[in-house]
């Protein structure tokens, strides 16, 4: 007889980078409610004690680390292995179309080559350069998964008619890096096989207090008719992390309201 595998992480030890931001936090709550003890990595190391003290359960940490210096991600890797144990990498720390790098989300022929390295080096080079220094603890404890989060701009080309008559852009780098983030999911899952488990979630946009001309337009290009929230990514992270997706690996799944089926 055979027993069906859960969303249980009791006893796996997660890292989520960004994780007192909008999305992170919540992604490492979702992982902590499933029975992890969560590393919460960010920028700030007081967001990150709040954040993780926030969390349910016990034994969690909070690092504040820079993941654009390389001294930032020396002391992620350092921490983990003083832990002497990383079951679950969420690489989220991202610049997003509102982080406000000058150069960066403003018209195409205004984006500079500066903002464009800085986008890559954080959301494309620095999950690469976490899961190939976090590989052996990730191997050890046998369930080990990478969770990158890619965009639905990683998947398609924007439409910019969204973004008429607003404050908001798309920034090149945000798609590229994004889009390397996928390919970087699927290069690591064979590379990594059979001992690690990488895979990546597609989020669709996620209601921010966007104008009100964005979200009317986002909303009605959208098949389930609504913006994303935070909450709807708890269940994709826990599934991907844990035992339930066992034979799933390599994979970009889309959680978009239908944004990429049109």
């Amino acid at each position: 007889m055979t027993t069906d595998p859960t969303t249980s992480l009791a006893g796996r030890t997660a890292v989520v980078t960004g994780g007192a931001g909008p999305l992170g936090s919540v992604l490492a709550e979702a992982l902590a409610g499933a029975g992890a003890r969560v590393v919460v990595v960010d920028l700030d190391e007081s967001s990150c004690a709040a954040t993780a003290n926030d969390l349910p359960g016990s034994g969690h940490r909070a690092l504040g680390a820079n993941l654009l210096d390389p001294r930032g991600l020396s002391s992620v890797v350092d921490a983990l292995n003083e832990l002497g144990a990383c079951d679950i990498l969420v690489n989220n720390a991202a610049f997003t179309g509102t982080s406000g790098v000058p150069g960066y989300a403003v018209p195409f022929e205004e984006q500079t080559d500066e903002a464009f390295a800085m986008a890559l080096a954080l959301n494309l080079t620095a999950p690469f350069s976490l899961t190939r220094r976090l590989a052996p603890l990730l191997r050890t404890g046998g369930h080990g998964s990478v969770v990158n989060v890619s965009s639905i701009y990683g998947l398609v080309g924007p439409n910019m008619g969204l973004y008429e008559g607003t404050r908001m852009g798309n920034p090149a780098a945000y798609a590229a890096s994004k889009g390397g983030l996928a390919q970087l999911t699927r290069y690591l899952s064979t590379v990594l096989a059979p001992d690690v488990r990488v895979n990546a979630f597609a989020p669709g946009g996620i209601a921010r207090g966007q104008d009100d001309a964005f979200v009317e337009r986002y909303e009605r290009l959208t098949p389930l008719g609504r913006m994303g929230t935070e909450d709807d990514f708890r269940g994709v992270v826990t599934w991907l992390a844990s035992d339930a997706s066992a034979y799933v690996t390599g994979q970009v799944v889309a959680v978009d309201g239908g944004w990429t089926a049109w």
